[in-house]
């Protein structure tokens, strides 16, 4: 079943979603727990600016999950190796942040993979198939979509996942006309700053304070 993911952004310095260099693969791997535990295949997530960002909640990136790494896999292996957001990795049975790492500190890797043995925040999803716009994004989804711009204005911390069928409608309305104005990847100006920067920890929850 198709679903639709939504939550606002504190910063779009490319950590949480990380972009490569390239800005043809998206990885949440990092922050919001909930969402990487619980996302699945075919479902999407909308990222929107938060208010201390963005004052008008603009639309910052839209991603088609089409794939998802579990167990910490993510960070063992070597092909996510240099990006940014592989910031963790496994030795004797742990996990420990990398020594160079760019994002979080040792005190946020509880919150990111989880509790030892079992690391069950450790999922981490992918995506070939998103619009990124960050700084370029735009609120004027409010003016066309009046139920996205209500939930997404009175969302404070957390996301929401569970909607109503006209907010569904208007969801997956505006993820087609995304899809139906833009080309895959990352729109608008490239900088070299992909993955890199410092990544705001949001504790993450559900709507109506259903905390983890």
């Amino acid at each position: 079943m198709k679903k639709f993911y939504f939550y606002k952004l504190t910063a779009y310095n490319k950590g949480a979603p990380c972009l490569d260099k390239y800005g043809k693969l998206l990885s949440l791997a990092i922050c919001k727990p909930m969402i990487r535990r619980t996302a699945d295949i075919n479902n999407f997530i909308f990222g929107f600016a938060a208010n201390s960002l963005h004052a008008d909640n603009r639309l910052l990136y839209i991603a088609r999950i089409n794939a998802k790494e579990f167990n910490g896999d993510y960070f063992k292996k070597t092909k996510y190796s240099q990006r940014g957001d592989c910031i963790y990795e496994y030795h004797e049975g742990r996990f420990a942040r990398r020594e160079n790492a760019l994002h979080h500190g040792p005190e946020d890797l509880v919150h990111d993979v989880g509790e030892h043995p079992n690391y069950e925040r450790a999922s981490v999803l992918l995506s070939d198939d998103f619009r990124y716009f960050g700084k370029n994004g735009s609120a004027d989804y409010k003016t066309q979509y009046p139920q996205i711009k209500e939930a997404v204005e009175n969302l404070g911390i957390g996301h929401r996942v569970n909607h109503v069928n006209e907010l569904l409608i208007e969801l997956e309305a505006l993820r087609k006309q995304v899809w139906e104005e833009t080309q895959q990847g990352e729109i608008g100006e490239k900088t070299s700053e992909s993955c890199y920067g410092v990544c705001h920890r949001v504790d993450d929850g559900m709507w109506a304070n259903d905390e983890e």
